[in-house]
């Protein structure tokens, strides 16, 4: 029961977040990501869900722990190193970043680190943690959260980029055309 609870309860942060960027892109004049306005509310809107997702991936793959074959060579020679090099890429480009820019307030357009080699390595670092912790926790139950995160955040980079045109203009053109969106 409580595994069901995890599961509907991690789809539905998924879905309703890949339903803003779906709407974002749909529509960037009304978009929810990234939001109009930084205000007060803006980091629990953002990180309460981002959180609530990565802990029930966490929870949902120590109570299924292993219970899809995947061989342990496998679940320990691939797991472990994506999700070290995915938090080696993610704090470290989130501290050059700032916490708050991060989470969807203005700043400087980054294309410095590792946003020489892809315009979204935060999104491609979380996507690695994500891939790498279903691989080692051999759990369907991440697995089917897992790819839901995943798939948010491939999109997410579609509904950001009218945004970022919009405030960088042509600096933000330019580099479009010399980095990759993803690798």
């Amino acid at each position: 029961m409580m595994l069901t609870i995890l599961v509907f309860i991690g789809l539905m942060i998924a879905a309703a977040t890949f339903a803003a960027m779906l709407w974002s892109i749909a529509y960037p004049a009304r978009r929810l990501w990234p939001p109009k306005r930084y205000t007060m509310a803006t980091p629990i809107l953002v990180w309460v869900p981002t959180f609530t997702l990565f802990g029930i991936l966490i929870v949902l793959g120590v109570i299924e722990w292993g219970s899809l074959p995947i061989p342990t060579w496998l679940r320990f020679g691939v797991g472990v190193p994506l999700i070290v090099a995915g938090n080696v890429v993610v704090w470290s480009e989130a501290a050059q970043f700032g916490i708050a820019q991060t989470g969807g307030a203005k700043g400087s357009l980054r294309t410095s680190g590792m946003y020489r080699y892809s315009r979204n390595p935060q999104y491609v670092a979380d996507i690695a943690m994500i891939f790498g912790w279903i691989v080692l926790c051999a759990s369907a139950g991440a697995a089917l959260v897992g790819f839901a995160g995943i798939a948010v955040l491939i999109a997410a980079p579609f509904a950001e980029e009218p945004w970022l045109k919009e405030q960088y203009g042509p600096p933000f053109e330019n580099y479009k055309a010399k980095v990759r969106r993803f690798l």
